[in-house]
């Protein structure tokens, strides 16, 4: 049989709202194994239009514990299953989602407004994770251990913890939950998921396709909800005595909230906050470098990512140049317009919040002394649409310099010394990813072990892979999601002494 015959053809998706597929575009909740309604539901908006995408269920605290409930019963039966056979249903899951990428990015696009080619990269990204744990699955490796006395024997086990709940934003609304379910399914760990308002549609797609990859009923649940109900269905989560684990991606100031929550019962976490990333451009920098990396590592989502450049610090000799080729390229390259329209590089940004943020940042920042290079106001398309926005003369007073902005605005601050860049840096009481460009050696060395983040990119705008582990450090978090270390955040150690021997 030839190669073709083995490769299953995706099936042609009728079409929904929008010209999504009907097949994938869910509105109840998933829980054990069932498509479950609520008593309520809520609208979920395009935010490039405003135009309304569908209702969906809106489940309240009845619902959560509904599925905690579900998860926990699947647990027994999931955690004893052979590693092999977790292994191989995340593989399915993952060819499910390559078979259907151009559908899963499609709602992505309607539903956070990012360009169709970011979603179309993010849904690969997503079934990534996916098939990285389905590997890892296997590579759960305990220890044998020898003590001083003869007739005894130390083993260290690894086991899933149990339920885990998974709290995940709306800027990555596909990759954010495989990062976490992937890994803890791989555990042998239980899921539900609790997905950002705004984007529940990329959670109940992977929950139709976690159902047809034959993921068993109650290992992946799925419980949306709107903004008013997600405060309690929140705390609901966190104090349940059946879960074990919490795993959220998004702000500081909510995750504070969440881990005050799990400390009432003592729950592992695992917290993906904000960051706040320099990009540091040295006087040895190749400028076009800089530049390039500059606009991967700011503009990507429309700056709406926790690992964005949030301010770029950039030394005396090298400024002018810099900032001049960096506002060219701005011009030249970025392209603000519907996701769904192929040259538009910059979507809308969530919310009209979103673009109230950047604007109060922009006019904070003229008001104490800022120069716009470029952009600075709203779109002339209106809604929740921002012109890219370049700012020099920028000083460490400024909104933009200690808050994240969460948008297209690149602040530039001026700096003499790199004993200088890195206080400012390190000033943050956040460290996510911090970026630098240099050509010396031995300051590179001397940078990448003195910045207080998480990651950090040399000569590289872009750093995230599935291999690689990612968080932070300060208040941007507590674990890394990702890489051979990711699967730890779902297991417990065990010690067992095997005595008289």
């Amino acid at each position: 049989s030839s190669l073709f015959a083995l490769i299953k053809l995706p099936r042609r998706c009728a079409g929904g709202p929008a010209g999504l597929c009907a097949a994938l575009l869910r509105t109840d909740g998933f829980v054990g194994g069932r498509w479950l309604p609520a008593a309520a539901a809520f609208p979920v908006h395009d935010p490039a239009s405003g135009a309304e995408l569908g209702l969906v269920a809106d489940c309240g605290v009845r619902e959560a514990r509904a599925a905690v409930r579900a998860a926990h019963e699947a647990f027994r039966g999931w955690r004893g299953a052979a590693a092999k056979e977790r292994s191989s249903l995340l593989r399915k899951w993952y060819d499910l989602m390559m078979q259907n990428k151009d559908d899963l990015a499609k709602i992505i696009t309607a539903e956070s407004g990012k360009p169709l080619k970011e979603a179309q990269g993010e849904i690969v990204y997503s079934a990534l994770f996916l098939e990285w744990f389905s590997e890892e699955a296997r590579r759960i490796y305990g220890d044998v251990i020898y003590t001083p006395a003869k007739e005894k024997r130390a083993l260290v086990l690894k086991q899933p913890l149990g339920v885990a709940a998974v709290i995940t934003p709306w800027n990555f609304p596909s990759a954010m939950i495989t990062r976490k379910v992937g890994a803890a399914l791989a555990a042998g760990c239980t899921v539900v998921v609790k997905p950002a308002e705004h984007t529940p549609f990329s959670a109940l797609a992977l929950a139709e396709l976690a159902n047809q990859a034959g993921i068993p009923p109650g290992v992946y649940n799925v419980i949306p909800c709107s903004r008013k109900k997600a405060k309690e269905v929140g705390e609901a989560l966190c104090t349940d005595p059946l879960v074990s684990k919490i795993s959220f991606t998004g702000s500081t100031a909510t995750g504070k909230v969440l881990l005050h929550h799990a400390a009432g019962s003592v729950k592992r976490v695992s917290m993906e906050l904000g960051g706040h990333a320099p990009f540091i451009v040295f006087d040895s920098a190749n400028v076009d470098q800089a530049v390039a990396g500059a606009m991967a590592s700011k503009f990507r989502n429309s700056g709406q990512t926790c690992v964005c450049s949030n301010r770029f610090l950039v030394q005396r000799g090298i400024h002018d140049s810099f900032v001049k080729k960096f506002a060219e390229a701005m011009k030249t390259n970025l392209r603000v317009g519907n996701g769904f329209e192929e040259r538009t590089t910059q979507g809308p940004l969530i919310d009209e919040k979103a673009v109230e943020k950047v604007e109060k940042h922009v006019s904070d920042a003229v008001s104490k002394g800022a120069t716009i290079v470029t952009g600075g106001k709203r779109h002339q398309l209106g809604k929740n649409f921002f012109e890219p926005t370049l700012l020099s003369n920028v000083t460490r007073d400024m909104l933009c310099s200690h808050e994240e902005t969460f948008g297209p605005l690149a602040p530039v601050i001026k700096f003499d010394t790199e004993e200088e860049a890195v206080a400012i840096a390190n000033a943050a009481d956040v460290g996510l990813a911090g970026y630098f460009y240099s050509q010396d050696p031995a300051q590179i060395w001397r940078v990448a072990e003195q910045l207080e983040v998480g990651m950090v990119g040399v000569n590289e705008g872009l750093i995230s892979s599935v291999e690689c582990p990612f968080g932070g450090v300060k208040q941007s978090g507590l674990g890394r999601e990702g890489s051979k270390y990711g699967i730890d955040e779902y297991l417990e150690l065990k010690y067992v002494c095997f005595g008289g021997l």
